[in-house]
């Protein structure tokens, strides 16, 4: 029998009455932070940076593919993984079905990782996408904005007690500990104006949560998200789950 708390009709109404009063309020905040991400100053990428790409070697500027605004999501694949990030493929999962509605609105978006090119292609076809990948070996790209971490940085995470999911992760992943998190996922976007590229924005952590579609649908389910941080992380790559 179940233990939540049960209502009439009436009484739900009511309740969800007052509740839908306060989705439109965080919705109408969302808009005004929008607003304000648009108006930050954009920062000129003075550094020449070069991707690998299918059709070549590529600059930041080529990525726009001839539209005037990129995004790039920095997706978790470092040389010596041999599979992508779970969460970071679970983000492309959402992403990929995107890219022709970006494209509509003159907006370029691709993925990019630090693994070698031949590597990010193979897993693109294992996991079913079309979204373009370009790999930033050899690159400062991902340092520069702050999604790869030294050893040395990384030396007082390593040496305490690490979670149980970044263990989880690193074995998905091929890697170990160390290995997995010297990568950071991130999205970063950009605009190109009279031949400049400018950086408009980055976010990491919760802030790709948007491109997280299954966290907002299960925020409207009963059990809501149902994870806590002594428990393994449940998010596997979509050709997984029958088999985890």
């Amino acid at each position: 029998m179940t233990e939540h708390r049960v209502g009439t009709q009436q009484e739900w109404q009511a309740e969800r009455d007052a509740l839908l009063k306060e989705e439109k309020e965080l919705t109408h905040r969302g808009d005004e932070l929008a607003r304000k991400r648009r108006e930050l100053p954009w920062v000129p990428v003075g550094k020449e940076y070069r991707f690998e790409a299918e059709s070549g070697t590529k600059t930041l500027a080529d990525l726009f593919d001839g539209r005037s605004q990129l995004l790039i999501y920095h997706f978790m694949f470092g040389p010596p993984y041999e599979a992508g990030c779970p969460v970071c493929s679970s983000i492309a999962d959402t992403l990929a079905p995107q890219v022709p509605h970006l494209k509509a609105r003159d907006t370029t978006l691709l993925l990019a990782s630090r693994a070698p090119l031949a590597k990010l292609i193979a897993y693109r076809e294992r996991m079913g996408w079309g979204i373009d990948w370009v790999s930033t070996v050899g690159s400062d790209f991902n340092r520069d904005i702050g999604f790869l971490y030294t050893e040395e940085e990384l030396k007082p995470f390593l040496e305490g007690e690490i979670p149980s999911t970044v263990e989880q992760n690193a074995r998905m992943c091929g890697t170990d500990a160390a290995g997995y998190v010297a990568e950071g996922p991130g999205l970063s976007a950009y605009a190109l104006s009279d031949g400049t590229v400018y950086r408009t924005y980055v976010s990491t952590a919760r802030g790709l949560e948007p491109a997280m579609a299954y966290y907002f649908l299960l925020d409207r389910t009963p059990a809501g998200r149902n994870e806590s941080a002594t428990e393994p992380l449940w998010v596997r790559r979509h050709d997984e789950y029958e088999t985890s």
